[in-house]
């Protein structure tokens, strides 16, 4: 195999290979996936198997033309957890259950409107440091995770965290052949074994996981509805919905194709919200695209669904197997950290991208300002409270930057603007 070979969104994938590219994507995803339940307090299995569920019926729906891991969704925390210390998890349930049917009622819309209304919506200007965000304002998060910032900070945890992120950046740049296809997956265990030389895993947690049960149920629940926990949580559907379109973005400059084309937004659109109904309906939370599995693409250049099927197959496995279930639990913070500090910084770059590759003229004064009001507005910490629901970040930043394009294409229309 050469190095660096582009692997194909259609591309078969040896055995031999396979399987490795699969777990790095499984280990990718898992730190954030898994971090949604446990801040609801709930079993993590449940989520391990929605996931690979999720993620298979996407690839169905988007006809394996859309590579894309589904984990677990924050954009869902705060609501929910408005929802779960009011009336219970189950009817946060309820609440993701209508989520995802409203979200496929907007996937229906687009379908029968299409997606020229983007380029109105979020032009290259705008589109570009919305997509940056979604990594950018992370990078607090994947420095608190891997424990180099805060009280949590010990030598131990600044070892593994630089220890894993070294062998993931040198790696990708220096790995050949089977290797340089799999630098994450192999940052993932060089980290591993230098947390627990340095102490940060102890040994007894290791057999503890090893002698976990070797089959485990996952808990499985049904939703339940009241009117205000759903009003408490739908207006999320503003934050998944460009979340999902940011992430096609970012997916198909990755791969050098245009998703929201082939196979279309409407379907992918679709097939993360009905995950997400489906998610609700079992007791698992909701589904996302997930942006770490984007910057493993972007960095390994294997962009074969099949692989990313494998990671869903694995991960369906994992929910099942109680000791590997539990040995993946012990995965700490610093090794995650580390993976995710470089990952979040490619998605970011990817943005940057959006605007290098539409060729966007900042003599203009229109993308000058949009651009620079996004990132001001994304990065300021400004918050917008919507009754029970504050949008900040990406979020409120892509609203106002959808706002503002709406503004500046009226302009045009009434041939107000002065760089038209």
């Amino acid at each position: 195999m050469q190095s660096n070979r582009i692997i194909q969104v259609e591309e078969k994938v040896p055995p031999r290979l396979l399987v490795p590219l699969s777990i790095q994507h499984m280990f990718a995803m898992f730190g954030a996936s898994v971090l949604v339940p446990f801040i609801f307090k709930m079993n993590p299995a449940i989520v391990l198997f929605m996931n690979g569920i999720g993620t298979l019926l996407f690839i169905l729906i988007t006809k394996g033309k859309a590579p894309a891991y589904l984990g677990s969704s924050f954009a869902f925390i705060a609501p929910a957890t408005i929802v779960i210390n009011n009336w219970g998890y189950q009817y946060a349930l309820g609440g993701f259950v209508v989520v995802g049917a409203c979200g496929c009622v907007l996937a229906f819309i687009i379908y029968k409107c299409g997606t020229d209304w983007i380029n109105v919506v979020l032009p290259p200007a705008a589109m570009g440091p919305v997509v940056a965000l979604i990594g950018l304002e992370l990078a607090g998060s994947a420095a608190e995770t891997g424990c180099i910032i805060g009280s949590g900070v010990t030598r131990g945890t600044v070892i593994t965290f630089l220890v894993t992120l070294a062998v993931a950046v040198f790696g990708s740049v220096l790995f050949r052949g089977f290797f340089s296809t799999i630098p994450i997956l192999i940052a993932i265990i060089c980290g591993y074994i230098a947390g627990v030389l340095t102490g940060v895993i102890k040994t007894q947690t290791i057999i503890d996981a090893l002698h976990t049960s070797f089959i485990s149920i996952p808990n499985f629940q049904t939703p339940k509805f009241d009117i205000n926990a759903i009003l408490i949580i739908l207006p999320v559907i503003l934050v998944i919905a460009n979340e999902h379109i940011g992430h096609q973005l970012v997916t198909g400059k990755v791969i050098g194709r245009d998703l929201l084309k082939d196979p279309g937004l409407h379907r992918s659109l679709f097939a993360d919200n009905f995950s997400t109904m489906i998610s609700g309906f079992i007791g698992s939370v909701p589904t996302t695209t997930y942006g770490e599995n984007i910057g493993v693409m972007a960095i390994t250049k294997v962009y074969s669904v099949r692989v990313i099927g494998g990671a869903a197959v694995l991960s369906i496995i994992c929910s099942f197997v109680g000791p590997l279930a539990a040995l993946i639990q012990t995965i700490p913070g610093p090794v995650i950290g580390g993976i995710s500090f470089l990952l979040y910084g490619m998605i970011g770059t990817s943005g940057l991208r959006i605007l290098v590759d539409n060729h966007v003229d900042y003599s203009k004064n229109r993308n000058m300002i949009l651009t620079s009001v996004i990132f001001v507005t994304g990065l300021s910490g400004v918050t917008l409270a919507l009754g029970d629901v504050s949008l900040s970040g990406m979020t409120l930043a892509a609203i106002v930057g959808m706002i503002m394009s709406l503004v500046f294409y009226a302009f045009d229309k009434f041939h107000l603007s002065n760089d038209a």
